[in-house]
């Protein structure tokens, strides 16, 4: 029996400690503009943000010190360089840490990025609508430009485990920071027997919309994208003018299918930037990449007319039948 407690207390400590780990083991950034400047953001030499901003957030970040660029969208206006930029409070803990940039009144063009507030990191903490999140070190599929959710359910699952002993047997529930462990342990000399029930609960949440719906916004319409929205005019027209100024083909198409990657779209959007290419077989690549991220995949029939040979046109419809 006292091997048995020894067991279990180890196991406690351990998944405390774990728990204590995960919690504790990444910090968060947000840099805002306070004159509504854009900017692009450089940490660790590693662009940030492709498209300017004036309100970023940067998550999970795993390194208390970092060194930070600021480079404006408005090329008057000077770099800022930062080093040792803190994550984390003086005892090491990480934290969410804001940063705000403003004007020098008393230089033009120059530029200071203050400290502006630091607090605990919050578990499932959800950004405002008007913040760029970017989760640090992961691919830019996951950069979420404003996503608000359409009108629609959400479902969430949560699974109770009980555990009943009978005999010379042992269960025991351990639930430490939020990690669930379950331990069994049977004597096979009393010939026990253990049994395990588990029941599932699931609760429904429906977002719903009041006011005006643009005709993009009803739950028939949207196959693609995660049932988001497509960019915000303001901000496509911004991505679009960044995009022409690519002198080169090849780096175009990349820029293309970053802004793509990082957004939704309505057909009308992607038809805007897919006619910016001068080669079909490039307009061709990015109607093919751009589909998954497009919030009106019914219309994207649309497509066919920009091309001017027919057999690229069947060539993307084609692949859109492959996906559906």
């Amino acid at each position: 029996m006292i091997r048995k407690i020894t067991l279990l207390a180890f196991l406690a400590i351990s998944a405390f400690s774990f728990a204590q780990f995960r919690q504790g083991s990444v910090g968060h950034l947000t840099i805002f503009s306070e004159d509504g400047d854009k900017f692009f953001l450089i940490l660790n030499g590693e662009a940030q943000n492709d498209i300017p901003q004036t309100n970023l957030r940067i998550e999970d970040l795993n390194q208390p010190y970092y060194n930070a660029k600021i480079q404006f969208e408005d090329k008057s206006l000077l770099d800022i360089s930062k080093n040792n930029l803190m994550i984390t409070d003086p005892d090491g803990v990480f934290q969410d840490v804001t940063y705000k940039i403003k004007r020098d009144k008393n230089n033009k063009g120059k530029m200071k990025m203050n400290f502006f507030s630091m607090i605990p990191v919050r578990q499932n903490y959800q950004a405002p609508s008007n913040v760029y999140v970017v989760r640090y070190g992961q691919p830019r599929e996951v950069i979420m430009q404003n996503p608000n959710p359409r009108v629609g359910t959400v479902t969430q699952t949560t699974t109770t485990t009980t555990t009943q002993s009978t005999g010379n047997n042992m269960g025991v529930g351990i639930n430490v920071g939020g990690i669930n462990m379950g331990v069994s342990i049977n004597d096979n000399m009393g010939g026990g027997v253990v049994t395990q029930t588990t029941t599932t609960t699931t609760s429904s949440n429906t977002n719903n919309n009041h006011g005006h719906v643009d005709s993009y916004n009803t739950i028939e319409e949207v196959r693609g994208c995660g049932g988001r929205r497509c960019m915000l005019p303001n901000d496509f027209n911004v991505a679009l003018a960044t995009l022409k100024k690519q002198s080169f083909e090849d780096s175009r198409l990349k820029t293309a299918k970053q802004i793509v990657s990082a957004n939704c779209l309505s057909v009308d959007q992607i038809m805007q930037i897919a006619k910016t290419f001068n080669f079909e077989d490039n307009t061709l690549e990015f109607a093919k990449f751009a589909y998954d991220y497009c919030t009106e995949q019914r219309s994207y029939f649309k497509l066919n007319g920009i091309f001017k040979f027919s057999n690229n046109a069947d060539e993307l419809s084609e692949y859109v039948q492959s996906r559906n």
